[in-house]
């Protein structure tokens, strides 16, 4: 009788490894090429399991260790030019993703166009308690109030110096600059970050909209916008190496009518003319939204819900510059049809997050095969050629 239970027992332990076994290695095959079903069904739901943030760091390891695939070669038609340089699709990640430069390689391999990391403060600070990450599943959206948790520029340069020198990463690098909670000079704040990375990044963000800073979104107003963006753009002209790297300045969705014009005024000023608008940042706006009870919660919203807001901003700005001013579309963007309503509104380029968070690596391709289908459907040739072409259908709206 022993015996038969011991042979029961090793025959169920033998199972049990196969089975393990088997369930690991089809699930690495699925995550290698990306399985799109694999992902929206199994791998994502199974992360809603863990803490907001701590599987925002699961994340980054992932991409970190090159874990999560490569994408496939782009269509030639999301081919486009990026301040001088090529892109070969349109598409990036955007800040608050990799905060401290940790996966810039990983994610170049997973079809993105380009990276922006950070946001960076001079100084390391830990941000806001936790937790300060918030998941509104039936919403698609998340709340963070990160507050700029940065291990500060030494670190984070020497990581993209690393980059760099190893030859190996070859996308587009933008760096989003932030000032440190307990700053006493924005200003100065904003100049060290020119100053540090300009020389090894291909373009620059001067982020004044993050709602998690205190203070940070006042920095947008008429006055203290000029004399920040004159400092930085002279901070700029001054450097000894790539003094001509594009500067881009990152807007809040929740502007009224006349902020648009102050801001617009600033920017075509010859002395504060930045090369790029970044549209948008999270909202501080809680409407309509399904998950009442973390709505209460404080910080920036992201995702589906802020997809109309950020392409009608989008549109208001691209009419406001005469479409002069490059702008890269931010806010709800999961789809190809997402992606091309922010590009007819009036972005060039467009910037994802949250849809990444919800559904994984995979939606990358996703937005970009439905956007190459919209395209091709709808006669166009290239991305140039939708670039506000429709942008009164969102004024309105």
């Amino acid at each position: 009788m022993a015996l038969q239970t011991s042979k029961a027992l090793n025959k169920l332990k033998s199972l049990t490894f196969v089975t393990l076994g088997g369930g690991c290695i089809f699930s690495a095959l699925c995550i290698n090429q990306s399985n799109e079903k694999f992902y929206e069904e199994i791998l994502m739901p199974a992360t809603r399991l863990l803490p907001p943030e701590f599987s925002h760091k699961v994340a980054v390891w992932a991409c970190k260790n090159k874990l999560l695939g490569q994408s496939r070669t782009d269509d030639g038609i999301l081919k486009c030019n990026f301040f001088g340089s090529t892109l070969k699709n349109p598409i990036g990640i955007a800040a608050g993703f990799d905060k401290h430069a940790e996966a810039v390689e990983g994610l170049s391999q997973l079809g993105f166009g380009f990276i922006e990391i950070g946001s960076v403060t001079p100084e390391p600070q830990p941000g806001q308690p936790q937790p300060r990450v918030f998941r509104l599943v039936a919403d698609e959206a998340i709340i963070n109030r990160y507050g700029f948790n940065s291990e500060g520029h030494v670190c984070v340069y020497e990581r993209l110096k690393a980059v760099r020198e190893s030859g190996q990463f070859s996308s587009i690098l933008g760096v989003n600059l932030g000032k440190n909670k307990n700053s006493t000079s924005a200003k100065q704040d904003y100049v060290k970050g020119v100053q540090m990375f300009g020389p090894i990044a291909d373009y620059l963000v001067v982020n004044v909209s993050s709602p998690n800073t205190p203070g940070l979104r006042d920095l947008q107003g008429k006055n203290d916008l000029q004399q920040l963006l004159e400092a930085v753009i002279q901070a700029r002209n001054q450097l000894s190496v790539n003094n001509s790297v594009p500067i881009l300045l990152k807007l809040a969705p929740d502007l009224t009518k006349q902020d648009i014009k102050d801001i617009v005024a600033v920017v075509n000023k010859k002395s504060c003319k930045v090369d790029g608008l970044i549209i948008s940042n999270t909202t501080v706006s809680r409407q309509n939204l399904k998950d009442s009870q973390l709505a209460l919660e404080n910080g920036g919203l992201s995702g589906a819900p802020l997809r109309s807001k950020s392409t009608r901003l989008v549109a208001q700005i691209y009419y406001q510059t005469g479409g002069k001013i490059p702008i890269i579309g931010v806010g709800g963007i999961a789809t190809g049809e997402d992606a091309f309503e922010k590009l007819e509104a009036g972005a060039s380029y467009l910037q994802l997050y949250t849809s990444f968070i919800y559904h994984g690596p995979p939606v990358v391709n996703k937005i970009k095969r439905e956007l190459v289908d919209i395209l091709k459907k709808k006669g166009y040739n290239s991305i140039s050629q939708v670039v506000g072409c429709n942008y009164k259908k969102y004024l309105s709206e």
